[in-house]
Order: structure tokens, then C-alpha cells, then sequence
């Protein structure tokens, strides 16, 4: 049977991880397709002058630094999209469906905030797409939750979805080393960017859950839907007051289907080491899922070339399937034939136990003053944690709270502030409760 031809836009460490493994792996992809995926055009803004060594395993490609030009090529049947971004990859991606050519992508910002739109489009054109490779990497949990769960009633999913984040908070407990220097390892490591906002702050998780919730719920959920709080403020200290309550810290993308309506979120918690998700170390992701079935679990590298690349492999080459055997019931993208729109669920009115952690300028009355702010919001302290400490300008001490809601606790927040013994704003970060132990 002929060869499918793949044409890939962007060649950067995905796009050279994906040229690399359709070589290595060659002989085994057309085993078990029954015919060969062949890479007949490449193109990158550099690919004429300085192409990346991968380009050279596939010496018959044509090179192009004009994406337009690939996407309309007749010697091109499958386009994969690696460029990134949400601009000329929004473009990309729609010419190729325009011109009835399946399109992968990996791209996590683009289908978090314009999938509904790119699907309907496809769908309009009878083209395939594939996203895999847009959340967690070399895990399957895309064709997890579209095809192989798909008979379950999905109520709660929790993930570990960025790397980065999770390395730095692994290393914080590990080495007790400073957030700052733990950073600069992982940038050095290549872990994180250079502007490392859109990992340690969070945004790259809320993309990535905002497409998990429209396979799991069927809603279309704009990522500023969701609200969202990153890791900078975490500090050594927090992980010896959380070992202290048999906790650790991770950052997690939760969604849960609740009476009120489907609840959001990425914010660091506060999770029981005997659970699974406690286990998940350096810059490994981690999906949980719980629906009428029971539990499920998903684990695995969640970024770099080959982990990635084997998502973008195994994409393309169920389109090219797809496309040999003009196939027209395979599972939608999103694995619901359209989505409905996301009602986002109040904010602040989860109910959560708290940890909350201060710095004060010893002082006498310093604790009657705190737990009376909260008081005034029914707001009830559990427990007060103190690990010794000699600075008494800059003393660290920790208070759990009775079950209560996150905007109560914001009201008692905001009453404290300014209060002159604070040397900074105090941290709170809820205790997950809904985890399957390990």
C-alpha cells in the first residue's frame, strides 16, 4: 500500500523529536499500519539556511520556510502543527482543515482557547485532528478519556499537569534548597523558559485543564474562566509544616462536577503522602480520574522531544489510518460531538479545610489578633504549628482551619492586611481531601 506523506510546520525540539522517531521507528510504524508514514516536506523560518540535524534522517523532504506553501502541497496528506503559539498556529491549523488535510497539533494554548471553534470547523470540513500531544505529553489521556473511559460518568479529575512546576517543587523538598535557586537549576536543566511565568504561575496547567474538562465534561471552558494561582510564594518551610500534618505540596489542576455546577481550578494544595499523586517526582505528570467506574490513573513524562513526539507519531498515525480507510466514526477530538457552553461556578464558596502560613515581627497579642479576624468571619482555627525558629523579625508559624469557604477566609485575609507585625502576606493553600491513596 503507498506511502502517506507527512508535511510538519515547526521544527523545534518537538517537531525534531517527531523527525527523529519516524525514522527510528520506521519499520514498526508501517507494521502496524500496513503501509508507510513517509515525511515528504518540512519548514521552519530557519530550515533553508541552518535546518536542525533531524531534518537530515529524511533527506528526500522538501524544505520550505513558507508554511503556506506545505499546507498546499499536493505531495502533502497529513500536516503537523509544532510551531506553537496562537497566531500563525491558528492559521496553520485552519488552512490545513480548509483544504480537507488532517492536522495534528500540540499545541495546548491554541486548543485550550480557540478548540471548540478549530473542531466545528473540521468537522464542517470532514477533516481529522488530532491533539493528543496537547496536555501531559507521552501520556494518552486524551484517548483515555475520549475513547477508552468514555462509557464512564466522569464526576472529579485531578492532574499534576507541568513539569516544571513539579520538578521545582520536588527539588524545594528534597534539597531544601530556596525557591529561587531551584529555579535557575530547572532553567539550566531546560525544565523552564527563560520567563518561566506561564509554568511556575500556573497559566500552562489552566490551558491544559481547560481541554481535559471539555473531553471529560463536554463544556467549553475559556482558560480565564479558571481561576488560577502558581507556586512562587512556596517556601522550604511550607514542606516541613506540611510533612509536620503527613502532607506535601503539589500543584493541582482539579475539576469537579458538583450540584452547583462544574467547579476549576490550578492552585498549589496541600496532599496526604499516603496517595498516589504525593509519589509523582521531578518533572513526571500525573492524572487521576474518578467517575461511576471507580478510579483510574495516569502517570508519565509530561514534556520534551520524545515523550511528546511519540504523542504527535501516534497521532499521525491515526489520521493517516483514518485517512486510508476513509474512516467516519472514530471518536471526536474532544470526544462529544459539540460542547456545551461553561457556566463557571461562583468563586470562593468551596469548602475546604486550610493551611495558612505567617511571617511576623514577633510580638506579643500577634496570635489573638489573627485567629480574631478569622473569628469575625465564623472562621474556626484547628491547630497552631510552630517549628523552632531564631529570627524573631521574620518568625514563620503555621495555623490549619476548621472546614470553610475560600471567601471567608479571603474576608479574614483582607481585614489582617496591613496589619504592621506582618512581614509578609499570609499563604493559604487548601488540604485535598478526594485522593486515591496509594
Amino acid at each position: 500500500m503507498s506511502a502517506v506523506r507527512v508535511g510538519i510546520v515547526g521544527l523545534g525540539n518537538v517537531g525534531s523529536g517527531t523527525l527523529r522517531l519516524l525514522h527510528g521507528n520506521a519499520g514498526q510504524i508501517a507494521s502496524k499500519l500496513g503501509f508507510p508514514l513517509e515525511v515528504s516536506a518540512v519548514c521552519s523560518r530557519g530550515v533553508l539556511a541552518s535546518p536542525p540535524e533531524a531534518v537530515s534522517l529524511h533527506p528526500a523532504a522538501s524544505r520550505t520556510a513558507n508554511w503556506k506553501e506545505l499546507v498546499n502541497s499536493p505531495d502533502v496528506d497529513l500536516v503537523a502543527e509544532l510551531v506553537g503559539g496562537t497566531g500563525v498556529a491558528r492559521k496553520i491549523v485552519e488552512s490545513a482543515i480548509d483544504a480537507g488535510k488532517p492536522v495534528i497539533t500540540a499545541n495546548k494554548e491554541l486548543m485550550a482557547e480557540h478548540g471548540a471553534t478549530i473542531l466545528a470547523r473540521a468537522r464542517k470540513r470532514g477533516a481529522w485532528v488530532g491533539l493528543e500531544a496537547s496536555v501531559a505529553g507521552g501520556i494518552p489521556v486524551l484517548t483515555a478519556l475520549r475513547e477508552g473511559i468514555a462509557g464512564d460518568g466522569i464526576d472529579t479529575l485531578i492532574g499534576i499537569l507541568n513539569g516544571t512546576s513539579n520538578y521545582i517543587l520536588t527539588e524545594i523538598e528534597r534539597t531544601g534548597a530556596a525557591f529561587e535557586s531551584v529555579l535557575r537549576a530547572a532553567q539550566d536543566l531546560g525544565y523552564a523558559e527563560a520567563d518561566p511565568s506561564a509554568d511556575i504561575d500556573g497559566y500552562d496547567a489552566r490551558s491544559k485543564l481547560a481541554i481535559l474538562a471539555a473531553l471529560a465534561f463536554g463544556v467549553e471552558v475559556a482558560p480565564r474562566q479558571i481561576p488560577v494561582e502558581g507556586i512562587r510564594r512556596i517556601r522550604t518551610i511550607d514542606f516541613a509544616y506540611a510533612g509536620r500534618l503527613g502532607h506535601t505540596i503539589r500543584l493541582l489542576a482539579t475539576a469537579r462536577q458538583e450540584p452547583e455546577g462544574l467547579r476549576l481550578a490550578v492552585r498549589p494544595s496541600l496532599v496526604g503522602v499516603n496517595t498516589v499523586l504525593s509519589g509523582v517526582i521531578g518533572s513526571y505528570n500525573a492524572l487521576w480520574v474518578h467517575g461511576q467506574g471507580g478510579d483510574t490513573f495516569y502517570y508519565g513524562k509530561g514534556a520534551g522531544p520524545a515523550p511528546t513526539g511519540v504523542a504527535v507519531v501516534s497521532d499521525l498515525m491515526a489520521a493517516a489510518r483514518d485517512l486510508k480507510t476513509s474512516g467516519s466514526q472514530s471518536a471526536p477530538p474532544f470526544g462529544h460531538v459539540s460542547l456545551k457552553p461553561h457556566a463557571p461556578v461562583p468563586g470562593g464558596t468551596e469548602v475546604h479545610q486550610f493551611y495558612l502560613r505567617f511571617r511576623v515581627r514577633d510580638r506579643p497579642g500577634i496570635l489573638a489578633s489573627l485567629t480574631a479576624a478569622l473569628a469575625d468571619q465564623g472562621v474556626s482555627v484547628e491547630a497552631v504549628l510552630q517549628e523552632p525558629h531564631f529570627d524573631r523579625e521574620d518568625l514563620p508559624f503555621v495555623t490549619t482551619l476548621e472546614p470553610t469557604t475560600r471567601q471567608a477566609l479571603d474576608s479574614a485575609l483582607d481585614a489582617m492586611r496591613g496589619s504592621d507585625f506582618l512581614v509578609d502576606e499570609p499563604l493559604a493553600m487548601p488540604l485535598e481531601p478526594t485522593l486515591m491513596t496509594s
